[in-house]
Formats: C-alpha cells, structure tokens, sequence
C-alpha cells in the first residue's frame, strides 16, 4: 500500500501539520526526506531499512554519498536534499548563537558545535570566538589530524584571536572514537591555550568535547 492509501492521520506529512515535526519518529522523518518508495517499499519502508543498516540516525548523516545510497538503493536527489536539511539546521542553529550570550546560552552552544563537529571522521579543532558581551563573533575550524589527534599551535590561536578581536574563545574538537570524555591531553593543550590566552586578556570561557551522543563541557567538569 502507498503511504497516499493510508489513513490521512498515519500519513507523516500529514502528522507533520498537525501534530509538528517532533512529534514524528526518525522513520517518518527520513521518510519525507525520502519521499518516493518503490518495488513495492513505501518512503517509511526505505527510511526504517536505512535505520536498521546504519544502525542510528547519527549514522545516516555521517554517511558518504556511496555509503548513502548503496544503503537501501537511494539515489543521488535523496543524499543531497539530506546534506542540505543539515546545512540548515546548523546555520540556524548559529544564526539562533549569534542573537544571544554564548555563555549563558550553554545548551544551544554545545547543540550547535555537536551538530557542526561530530560527524568528522578525523579530529578538528575549533574556536568560537566571543566578544566583550559574549556574543559570537565567528566559528573557525584550525586545526585537523587524523583519527588519532589534531596539533594544535597555541601561538596560531593566539593570532586568530586578535585577528578576529576576540574578548573571549570557546574551544572545541571532536573525537572520532565517538567517545566524549575528555583525555589528558585534552586538559594539557586546553591549560597551555589558556595561559598563552591570558597575555593578551582574551578569556577561555570553555572547551567543548563532542562525541557521537554527547558534548562534555571543561567548565562544567571543573577542567578550567
């Protein structure tokens, strides 16, 4: 049966206007982003095979183009229109930043640099850049390794800093591992940043640690 056959309340566009897009499953979700089945799978079919061969959601947005489509026999269309949907939830999550004190919007910062980061598969570093009333000024991604590690210069960071008039940064980086807790040498290069911060008064207000589920705050854990 055609997801059109089905009773308008079971239909996931349908729910989507009346109910609003959270109260859709993942499924239902992709399925829309899917929109056309065949050989005799509807759109919700294709989306729940997805989310079985990739195991998570998180998976099928990492995905490459040929990992992508060899997955339930998708096309090119259907990556694409999913690149963008996450291209737009992230640039308005940060336009969302921008409006408002980073600090004290903690939450929709680590939301917005889990949504930029995690899907690496090698480690980059990043800086948020803050200023006097801690607002954004900029996101900047300077450093990337591979799968074991980013280098990170402190006297580049330094630079970037005034360079971008920075009054205060928050750093992140990711692990590809998809585990979030931070390493000793995460809290090493975060104490020697911070110290070569402080001869040019610019603030390291946190350091962000973003795994495949969770984004682990230094501050929040007493780190800074």
């Amino acid at each position: 049966m055609r997801i059109k056959d089905w009773p308008e309340g079971e239909r996931p566009r349908e729910k989507l206007l009346r109910l609003g897009a959270g109260k859709l499953s993942d499924a239902e979700l992709l399925a829309l982003i899917v929109r056309a089945g065949g050989k005799g799978r509807t759109a919700l079919d294709i989306a729940r095979t997805l989310l079985v061969q990739f195991g998570s959601l998180n998976l099928i947005l990492s995905a490459s183009e040929e990992e992508f489509c060899r997955g339930a026999g998708l096309g090119r269309v259907s990556f694409i229109q999913l690149q963008a949907m996450q291209e737009l939830s992230q640039r308005h999550m940060y336009e969302q930043l921008e409006e408002r004190d980073a600090l004290t919007s903690s939450e929709l910062t680590r939301k917005y640099l889990r949504a930029r980061l995690r899907h690496y598969e090698h480690e980059v570093f990043a800086c948020l850049y803050l200023d006097n009333q801690h607002r954004v000024v900029k996101l900047e991604e300077l450093f990337s390794g591979t799968i074991d590690g980013a280098a990170v210069y402190p006297r580049e960071v330094v630079k970037r800093c005034l360079h971008n008039n920075a009054a205060a940064v928050i750093f992140a980086h990711n692990h590809p591992s998809g585990i979030a807790e931070p390493s000793q040498a995460d809290i090493g290069i975060t104490a020697r940043l911070k110290a070569a911060l402080n001869t040019i008064d610019v603030r390291v207000l946190d350091h962000i640690v973003v795994g495949r589920c969770e984004a682990v705050s230094f501050a929040e854990r007493g780190l800074l």
